[in-house]
């Protein structure tokens, strides 16, 4: 059921690793060294840009000329970096950027999360550092201006910031930009925007592998979820619970989308639960040993289910929990039963190496009961298999050769 986070998480390690190249706020003179002035802060004139005495703003014809000049510019930009001229593409972006910012601070600060977007995937640690610290130096300039003026905030700059740091992959100043969204909503009583802007930011937590604080919101969305929402928050807690090895809390979770799933009539999705919840419970009955039943009771209803729906792979998985939880409680016939139930569990699977180990398995239950005839016989069944394998044959010969002689 969690195997849709393993493209979450493969996408966040290398966020990660390629965030510690970025160096967007260093304050080692070293480091610094390594950058020439940032070309967003030449100020050469421009042919594209009128003349602006005063520095009056511009006009709306002029506006609208600057605005296709510098779309021009941006399609040549992609069409140099296309043909292969990297540094020459950043040149002609960088001019861009340098201009779009008599847009606007807005339009400003999406072109520079368009470029910062196409840097990072261009692994151009430069470009992103210039690009991070120009958004810096706007993020900085719009606080002084509502804290000087005392006038709203601009919610339209703070999410354009937001975004443009999700595509730098600098989660920490993006957190904080939500979050200033996020007080906004709540004071506009926005609840969808508020629900939005929660989503965000519980997948930047969620993509860092920052588990606490992304719990915190995904608990808090849960709380008003409608029914299709639900499903994804709880998949999501599960997810967060099983990696910070909460297992009551995954209990309680996986537990309710137990429920969903057969409200829904699906399921396929139950086995895969049911496991996860036998686990939960085995781990909680280390401290706490009269839930080692309910484990139990998990298992075998992973086994039934998935037998049920001819998912053999999900019910062997299911039965090779049981076996040494019998082993461990001495129940040795039980565990032999659930042993030979496996083989054909695992042939119907056609996992031919599954049932070479539960031959191996049941030798070993074989042997301590001391039924060495019965112990020959199942490591002679897996030493077969190990040959058409042509793996651990030396393991099973070894097997078979330390077994007391018994007369036949």
């Amino acid at each position: 059921m969690l195997r849709q986070f393993s493209v979450i998480v493969t996408v966040a390690i290398f966020w990660q690793l390629a965030s510690f190249s970025t160096l967007a706020e260093t304050k080692d003179p070293q480091q610094a060294d390594k950058f020439p002035p940032s070309p967003l802060e030449i100020t050469t004139p421009d042919p594209l840009l009128p003349s602006l005495r005063g520095k009056r703003p511009l006009t709306l014809p002029e506006r609208l000329k600057l605005e296709a000049a510098l779309d021009e510019l941006n399609q040549q930009a992609a069409a140099t970096l296309q043909a292969g001229d990297k540094v020459t593409a950043f040149e002609i972006w960088n001019r861009e950027l340098r201009l779009r910012r008599y847009l606007g601070v807005v339009a400003e600060v999406q072109a520079l999360s368009r470029v910062g977007d196409i840097a990072w995937r261009q692994s151009d640690r430069q470009e992103v550092q210039y690009i991070n610290q120009r958004l810096q130096a706007i993020e900085k300039q719009a606080q002084r201006k509502n804290k000087n003026a005392q006038s709203s905030v601009d919610l339209e700059l703070l999410q354009a910031l937001g975004d443009a740091y999700q595509k730098l992959r600098s989660p920490k100043p993006a957190i904080a930009i939500y979050n200033q969204v996020l007080a906004v909503m709540r004071q506009q009583q926005n609840a969808v925007g508020e629900v939005d802007t929660l989503k965000t930011i519980g997948e930047l937590h969620l993509s860092w592998f920052d588990y606490p604080p992304a719990a915190t919101i995904y608990e808090e969305l849960l709380k008003s979820a409608t029914a299709q929402d639900e499903l994804t928050y709880l998949q999501k807690l599960a997810y967060i619970y099983q990696q910070t090895k909460q297992p009551e809390k995954s209990i309680d979770v996986l537990s309710k989308l137990k429920t969903i799933y057969a409200q829904q009539n699906n399921l396929t999705r139950l086995p895969s639960l049911q496991l996860e919840i036998g686990a939960n419970y085995e781990t909680l009955a280390r401290e706490n040993p009269i839930l080692l039943q309910a484990a139990f009771r998990n298992y075998q209803e992973a086994y039934t289910t998935a037998w049920q729906l001819q998912q053999y792979t999900r019910a062997a998985e299911a039965i090779q929990k049981l076996i040494p939880l019998y082993r461990s409680q001495g129940q040795i016939n039980e565990a032999l039963q659930a042993g030979k139930i496996l083989v054909e569990t695992e042939s119907l699977a056609a996992n031919f190496y599954g049932m070479m180990q539960a031959y191996d398995q049941i030798g070993q239950l074989y042997l301590v009961q001391k039924e060495y005839s019965q112990a020959i016989a199942a490591f002679q069944r897996g030493l077969e298999l190990a040959k058409q394998l042509k793996h651990q044959e030396a393991y099973f010969t070894q097997q078979i050769e330390k077994v007391p002689q018994v007369k036949f």
